[in-house]
C-alpha cells in the first residue's frame, strides 16, 4: 500500500499522465469514503490514463522493465496491464465508454520491489515513449 501511494503521487504529477484513479486523490468522487474506511490508507491497484490512446498505451507498458503484463492482481510483484484491448476487449466501443475504460487506461497493480526500483521503470517508460 506504501508504495502504491507513492506511485499514484508520481503519476498524479507527471506531465505525460492524463488522469489517475485512485480513491486517495482529492478529486476522486470516492475520496470522503476512502478517508473514513481506510484512515491509514489502501488499494494497491488502480488505473491511470497517459495521454495519446491505445498505441501509447501499448508504448508505455512494452517499455517497462520491472512490471509484469499480467490480468492478475494482487501479487507481491508489479503488474500492468491494458484493459480495453485485454480484460474488456469483448466490449464495444460503447460499453467501454459506459464502463469508463478509455483507449490510454493503464491498470496497474503495485507489488512490494523497492520503491525507488518501481518509480524509475515508471520515468523511464514514460520519459522514453514520445506521446503525440
Amino acid at each position: 500500500m506504501e508504495n502504491a501511494l507513492k506511485v499514484v503521487d508520481f503519476l498524479d504529477k507527471h506531465p505525460k499522465v492524463k488522469r489517475v484513479n485512485h480513491p486517495s486523490l482529492p478529486g476522486h468522487p470516492d475520496h470522503a469514503l476512502y478517508n473514513r474506511y481506510f484512515p491509514n490508507g489502501a488499494g494497491s491497484i488502480f488505473t491511470f490514463e497517459v495521454e495519446g490512446g491505445i498505441q501509447e498505451a501499448h508504448r508505455f507498458i512494452d517499455k517497462l522493465e520491472i512490471f509484469s503484463l499480467l490480468a492478475n492482481v494482487a501479487d507481491v510483484k508489479s503488474l500492468v496491464i491494458h484493459p480495453a484491448t485485454t480484460t474488456h476487449s469483448q466490449l464495444s466501443e460503447h460499453e467501454l465508454a459506459e464502463q469508463g475504460v478509455t483507449p490510454g487506461m493503464i491498470r496497474l497493480s503495485v507489488g512490494t520491489e523497492h520503491i525507488d526500483d518501481l518509480l524509475a521503470d515508471l520515468e523511464q517508460a514514460l520519459d522514453g515513449v514520445t506521446f503525440s
